[in-house]
């Protein structure tokens, strides 16, 4: 057997029991992949190993979140987890909610359903405030609610409606960068059913404090400016 590579990271563990966790997983690490500083190789350090059966000998990441988005991502200790947890995404029954800010001001609450790279993609989203802001005019503070799971969908969604989220440097331009602030993109909340006893579980997180400071910034700068 070879040594499993552990990562000496502290992540802040939301939820854990024998069969699960959901951690909370910050801005600027990659879930896993070809790279030792990977969220799955500090899951080992981070959680306890189950004492069932079934137990995975490495708990795994059911889902992905990109590199620069913060958030909620849940885990598999048991196979038994791991393959209804697997089944619930496939099946789309797994609700996640995003907080994020983004550039201009968005008029109403929307579904957009363009698909991307020629499969169905479709994103909901409700407007949470709207702030003045000196280099972008307005910003927009959404909860997001993405059906499916295509890669950068919530990114590429906004984008493609004209308002590009706040620090993107793929989807967005120039203009939607705030010098060493990343992504303005945060997985807030998960809805899913136990993979052991069927119970609802409903999780919820507190957004990063950057995405209230910078509102109350933009808007204190547009406020004094043109008083």
């Amino acid at each position: 057997n070879i040594e499993p590579k552990i990562y000496p990271f502290n992540l802040e563990v939301v939820f854990e029991d024998e069969e699960i966790a959901v951690i909370n997983k910050p801005a600027g690490i990659t879930v896993s992949g070809n790279t030792f500083k990977t969220v799955a190789n500090a899951l080992t350090f981070n959680l306890n190993k189950s004492s069932q059966q079934d137990a995975l000998e490495i708990p795994t990441p059911i889902h992905r979140l990109d590199n620069q988005t913060s958030g909620i991502l849940l885990i598999a200790k048991t196979k038994t987890a791991q393959i209804e947890l697997g089944n619930q995404f496939k099946n789309k029954t797994i609700q996640k909610k995003y907080c994020t800010i983004t550039i201009g001001k968005v008029l109403a609450n929307q579904l957009i359903n363009t698909p991307i790279e020629d499969k169905t993609a479709e994103t909901s989203f409700e407007i949470i405030k709207i702030v003045k802001s000196l280099k972008y005019n307005n910003l927009s503070c959404l909860k997001v609610s993405p059906k499916t799971g295509r890669t950068h969908q919530i990114r590429i969604h906004l984008a493609a409606i004209g308002h590009p989220i706040l620090g993107d440097k793929l989807y967005g331009n120039k203009e939607t960068l705030h010098k060493g602030k990343g992504l303005f993109l945060c997985a807030s909340e998960i809805t899913f059913l136990h993979p052991k006893t069927s119970k609802t579980i409903h999780l919820k997180i507190e957004i990063p404090h950057k995405f209230k400071s910078m509102l109350i910034r933009e808007r204190r700068r547009w406020k004094t400016y043109n008083s």
